[in-house]
């Protein structure tokens, strides 16, 4: 098959030629939209799953779409080591030039709200000239959304970007991705603004991306946070949109697949959409000619595996330390027990162990649990695992304890 004509895409945030099993979300979406720009209350909204299931390209796909709705719109990127005002402030700053709000002075006075919410971090006796500007040229506006409370400053920059698009009838949205790495401040001024802009009436939405503990973040920072905010989990792709996921792309270049080959690739990928993408371009670069056989995905698969190993799951790996290494292999060997058991008592498989008891992986390591939280919470900061529940753990990224146990 010609490598040029290719057409799928593995990539982090890339778009999928084909985005299958997610229309439910985008047509929910959708109605979110148009309620929140007609003036009727709508919760915020919130994407969460394991990494590699799409999160970040849904967001963006549901970002567009209210781009197509004429919304102004912001994204930005959270990061443990970074506070909310300064990307918020350049989120908002976007949104408001989206808008294409007619009055100057209303929009420089907006604007001027936005740079002084932003300025509001700068260290004291940071001169004028170094102060964070964000691109904005209107002054900042004194006494507004610079109280150094974020919680409040939060509330007021909101309300102003909120009315600005009132007044045009549209709406505002703000997509943040990984929001789990919000500080627990930012995280609980977030909260309180979103629960007081819906209060208002405001056409402002929140639409965040984030690790399936995500909930219990919010709900450990504001306990109305589960009212607050409609919760997706973005899982992966059921059997029918898996298949679709790889023959409409291969359709559009006049090729297909064979029933047995997407028997092939349903197994190997596990209906995970970035190991479809990157076993839908291995398989193609390696078959013959259309249709593609199930011979052609085992000739592939070594492929496809040595570059998630390389881009996927090393990358990821390579960030843990000797002792995190040892605790995630760990976490890895109680799981496969687990489906051990599962199985013979005709129940999961490995795929449905969603997490492991700390005590039994202290267990397994012969250690007592309090003498491995270090290691553990390093994985936890570092994002490599996750804790839903107390006293239990799961691994961010799908099949990483398969290919933990492969490498040992």
């Amino acid at each position: 098959m010609d490598p040029i004509t290719n057409p799928y895409a593995p990539g982090a945030g890339q778009r999928p030629p084909e985005l299958a099993g997610r229309e439910e979300q985008l047509t929910t979406f959708d109605v979110v939209l148009k309620r929140v720009a007609a003036g009727r209350p709508d919760r915020s909204l919130v994407l969460t799953g394991l990494r590699g299931v799409g999160k970040t390209v849904l967001l963006n796909q549901l970002r567009s779409a209210a781009v197509r709705a004429t919304w102004g719109t912001g994204k930005l990127e959270a990061r443990p080591d970074q506070r909310l005002r300064r990307p918020l402030a350049s989120a908002l700053h976007q949104a408001v030039r989206e808008l294409g709000h007619t009055q100057d002075d209303e929009v420089a006075h907006v604007l001027g709200v936005i740079k002084s919410f932003g300025q509001r971090d700068a260290a004291p006796g940071t001169k004028l000239r170094e102060m964070w500007t964000g691109g904005i040229d209107a002054p900042a506006v004194k006494g507004r959304a610079d109280s150094g409370d974020i919680e409040i400053d939060l509330v007021e920059l909101l309300t102003d970007v909120g009315g600005l698009a009132a007044d045009l009838g549209r709406g505002v949205g703000v997509f943040i991705d990984e929001m789990q790495d919000l500080g627990p401040d930012d995280v609980s001024a977030l909260c309180a603004a979103c629960h007081e802009i819906s209060q208002s009436g405001l056409p402002v939405i929140v639409v965040g991306a984030g690790l399936p503990h995500l909930p219990a973040v919010l709900s450990a920072s504001k306990s109305y946070s589960e009212r607050l905010f409609r919760y997706v989990r973005i899982d992966r792709l059921p059997r029918e949109a898996a298949d679709l996921a790889l023959t409409a792309p291969a359709s559009e270049e006049d090729a297909d697949f064979e029933p047995a080959a997407l028997d092939a690739l349903y197994a190997a990928t596990g209906g995970y959409p970035y190991f479809i993408q990157a076993y839908g371009k291995s398989v193609w670069d390696v078959a013959p000619a259309s249709p593609i056989r199930a011979e052609d995905v085992a000739v592939a698969a070594p492929e496809a595996e040595a570059e998630l190993a390389v881009g996927f799951f090393g990358s990821r790996f390579e960030r843990a330390t000797p002792g995190e290494r040892e605790y995630l292999r760990a976490m890895a060997d109680v799981a496969a027990r687990m489906a051990a058991d599962a199985v013979d008592g005709e129940g999961g498989g490995l795929d449905e162990i969603e997490s492991v008891a700390t005590s039994e992986v202290a267990a397994l390591l012969g250690k007592k649990p309090q003498s491995l939280s270090p290691a553990r919470d390093a994985l936890l900061k570092k994002g490599l695992i996750y804790s839903g529940e107390r006293g239990r753990i799961a691994f961010t990224v799908p099949h990483f304890g398969r290919y933990l146990r492969e490498q040992t």
